[in-house]
């Protein structure tokens, strides 16, 4: 009985045994993998940052290379955001008021508008600008011309006669920059004043769209535009062109706003 006793203990003592190793076997491996576990969780938490971190450089990287070819089209399109706004019309007129080396309002070619003395031409002008958003170009002259009404209708009489071409004072620097050009002149004895017929013979307007407009005592634009025709063949002279009454100028914007719509502009 005793041995049977001992032999119980011994066996007993090496079932604990082994049981306390297994849980201690298990112990150590949870700890490992608990371990591992982290380990990885951080190496993911570090790739997932370090791939938002390129997704975004890529993602600005693409941005950047939108924004730069954006801006290369609109430089491609127009030269520059001035000429994106609509620069390529240029209303170009030409009026005594501001070749008669005197104030506008001792001229006989001024108009009162909003209170300010104004060559009625480049009145117009400026109506047609605020609509348009184009560029103005006075045509000016080496010539000054007679401030007094009567003096200058007798002038430009003689200028007539002697199919004088006066020589002009300013000049278009960057003509390829414009499709359209409004032409502005006061009907001289059923004509164009002769410094128009230097401006059509300076410039080759070819391929250009040309949108006459004038002021007149009574006789609309007589045949000026059959004229401009003559003198620049090669471009698109728009025959339904904008033409009123000298007095009527300080009130002409609302008409000229009409006009331009109906011609598209």
């Amino acid at each position: 009985m005793a041995y049977k006793k001992k032999y119980t203990a011994i066996l007993l003592a090496a079932v604990l045994g082994g049981s306390l190793a297994g849980c201690g076997a298990s112990g150590g491996n949870t700890q490992e993998e608990t371990g591992a576990q982290t380990e990885t969780a951080q190496e993911e938490a570090v790739q997932e940052d370090t791939a938002q971190t390129d997704t975004a450089q890529v993602d600005s990287a693409q941005e950047a290379e939108s924004t730069e070819s954006s801006s290369q089209d609109t430089e491609e399109a127009g030269g520059s955001e001035e000429n994106a706004g609509g620069s390529n019309i240029l209303i170009a007129y030409f009026t005594a008021a501001e070749n008669s080396g005197v104030d506008a309002e001792a001229s006989a070619s001024y108009s009162e508008v909003d209170g300010e003395a104004k060559g009625r031409m480049e009145a117009l002008a400026e109506m047609i600008q605020a609509e348009t958003g184009g560029d103005l170009f006075s045509i000016q002259t080496e010539e000054v011309y007679p401030a007094d009404g009567g003096d200058l209708i007798d002038y430009a009489a003689e200028e007539q006669d002697e199919d004088a071409r006066p020589e002009l004072s300013t000049h278009i620097e960057n003509l390829d920059n414009y499709d359209t050009i409004f032409i502005g002149y006061p009907n001289w004895w059923a004509d164009l004043p002769m410094p128009l017929y230097t401006f059509f013979e300076e410039y080759d307007l070819s391929g250009k769209t040309i949108i006459p407009f004038n002021s007149h005592n009574g006789s609309r634009f007589s045949n000026t535009i059959s004229t401009i025709q003559e003198l620049e063949p090669e471009a698109t002279v728009i025959e339904d062109g904008f033409t009123i009454n000298e007095r009527q100028v300080p009130d002409a914007a609302g008409d000229i706003a009409d006009w331009l719509d109906e011609i598209g502009y």
